[in-house]
């Protein structure tokens, strides 16, 4: 478990360590001047004293952190920014808090369906625990790379691309939308809680089919939509006509057999539906 330290301030320390090296250059002076070769080893030794309070000394950024470690022991975690002392023994290992983005590449995979796509996400994280990211994974930022790109698969290969695969579908990566952007994270947020990182965001950058395909798909798309386009028209042209049956009966305008009603519902449905304008022929005698 992450445990956060406080360790005191750096200021004294540090200039007690000017101080010493200040005396050891002042011994060399000394040895120097007297031909006294005790004194070169008073200045030795106040180096190495200067030299170990120095060591001792460091700076937290602001949204870094020191994870500290005594010969193979967790001592804790440095969070607060400034000038600290700590024991000249500890090592101090830096580490971000700051929250980075991941630009994934673009992964070319299989969806539910089996068509080959091409999918990418882009992610925002940051470290969270340090103790996690420092001991529990040998690389956080490859562990996070390598995590991201298992789960935008996972992801890909989970859905369709679109209902005209998998038309029992609730959900497809075309239309899922924020929903799909929130499964991802969900997943993202599972794998990387080892690491001790923190998802922020998810989304997906890249949705496409894969070139092989993708010109088969989009005519599949344009025949999807004039279908769809045409059983409306046709469904509006049904009502238009019923509507001037009805008219035409209700106000007594005209009386019309079953034969004229077949022929008048036949010429306007070809009026409705027709892709161009109709063009008027006046008949000039009987219908029989």
């Amino acid at each position: 478990m992450e445990r956060i330290v406080k360790p005191t301030s750096g200021i004294l320390a540090l200039l007690v360590a000017i101080v010493f090296l200040g005396l050891s250059v002042y011994s060399v002076v000394l040895a120097i001047g007297s031909d006294n070769p005790f004194m070169f080893l008073v200045a030795i030794l106040f180096f190495l004293v200067s030299f170990f309070i120095f060591k001792g000394v460091l700076i937290v950024q602001p949204n870094h952190s020191r994870v500290l470690n005594f010969f193979g022991k967790y001592v804790g975690t440095i969070k607060d920014n400034g000038l600290f002392f700590v024991n000249p023994l500890y090592s101090a290992t830096k580490m971000s808090l700051r929250s980075e983005n991941l630009q994934g590449q673009t992964l070319k995979v299989n969806d539910k369906m089996g068509n080959p796509i091409e999918i990418a996400a882009v992610i925002v994280w940051k470290i969270g625990d340090t103790y996690k990211a420092a001991y529990e994974v040998e690389r956080v930022y490859d562990y996070v790379r390598a995590q991201s790109e298992a789960a935008v698969r996972h992801l890909a290969v989970s859905f369709a691309y679109d209902d005209l695969e998998d038309d029992s579908g609730e959900i497809t990566l075309r239309n899922g939308g924020e929903e799909v952007n929130h499964i991802l994270e969900k997943e993202l947020t599972e794998r990387l809680s080892k690491a001790g990182v923190i998802v922020e965001e998810a989304r997906i950058s890249h949705l496409a089919y894969a070139p092989e395909i993708a010109g088969a798909m989009l005519q599949r798309q344009q025949a999807a939509a004039i279908v769809a386009a045409r059983a409306k028209i046709v469904d509006g042209a049904v009502g238009m006509v019923e509507m001037a049956l009805k008219k035409l009966s209700e106000d007594n305008i005209v009386e019309l057999d079953d034969e004229r009603k077949a022929a008048m519902v036949s010429n306007l449905m070809v009026v409705l539906c027709g892709e161009k304008a109709a063009q008027p022929v006046v008949n000039a005698g009987t219908l029989y």
